[in-house]
């Protein structure tokens, strides 16, 4: 066999191996791309614990509620965002058996529940990290406060609604908040999950607001309040998800 002749099966497997080792490379070229692009909004819901702070802590012990809120980032995937959050606390309740009037009499029963609860609403900057396994975040907000007790009564069975509600007593404020937490993705794709664990502390100031045993029934039917005057700052503490929203996306999600 010439030289020449021993040249070409070597030839022949370099060609084979160039072919096969730059297929996948064509084929991964000509495929559809599925980086996504980040998230331009979080919404989120929390579920939270609250507990008073300070003077607040004399008369109130504890109570929960619901906070949703909303982050902007500056540029979608940084660090800076506008966030805005609203919610209620519910620090007291009661409920007690009634007559329905003094024309029927206690022949019909109705059950009479007296609600102390706080709702809020506020908006400030954000601080977060914005992509990794764990995500911290620092927030603060400045807003108001509304201090409320609402008396509503419904039938006595556990199926009724209630027919009637006032509220006996209530109070504003100016309020802000400080807080962090962090972030833990669930899920990923399109529309990204994250667990939600924060703090944040509620500066809400000096207040006049009801607490339980505060409304006193007379028995000529007038009503007596007795209303707290003091300083009803607390903490919250909170845990839910929040869920990223993304502009399309450049290519096909699987």
């Amino acid at each position: 066999m010439t030289k020449q002749g021993k040249l070409v099966p070597v030839a022949a497997v370099l060609a084979a191996g160039l072919v096969s080792a730059s297929a996948p490379t064509s084929l991964n070229a000509q495929g559809p791309t599925t980086e996504l692009r980040p998230p331009v909004v979080f919404a989120g819901v929390q579920a939270q614990y609250a507990r008073p702070s300070g003077e607040f802590l004399d008369y109130v012990q504890h109570g929960g509620g619901l906070n949703v809120g909303v982050v902007w980032p500056v540029r979608a995937g940084g660090v800076f965002a506008l966030r805005a959050d609203g919610g209620f606390i519910v620090y007291g309740s009661e409920t007690k058996r009634v007559c329905f009037s003094t024309t029927v009499g206690c022949r019909v029963q109705l059950d009479l529940t007296t609600t102390n609860s706080i709702a809020y609403g506020n908006i400030g900057p954000q601080l977060m990290v914005p992509s990794g396994p764990v995500r911290p975040y620092a927030n603060a907000a400045a807003g108001f406060s509304y201090f409320g007790t609402t008396s509503e009564v419904e039938g006595s069975n556990e199926q009724d609604e209630p027919f009637a509600s006032s509220t006996n007593f209530d109070d504003v404020t100016f309020a802000w908040a400080a807080g962090g937490g962090v972030l833990i993705p669930l899920s990923s794709g399109r529309t990204p999950i994250l667990l939600d664990l924060g703090a944040r502390y509620h500066g809400n100031g000096e207040v006049e607001y009801l607490k339980e045993g505060d409304i006193t029934d007379n028995p000529d039917g007038s009503i007596t309040y007795d209303p707290t005057r003091s300083e009803a700052n607390l903490w919250t503490f909170q845990i839910g998800v929040s869920v990223g929203i993304r502009p399309g996306a450049a290519g096909n999600d699987d």
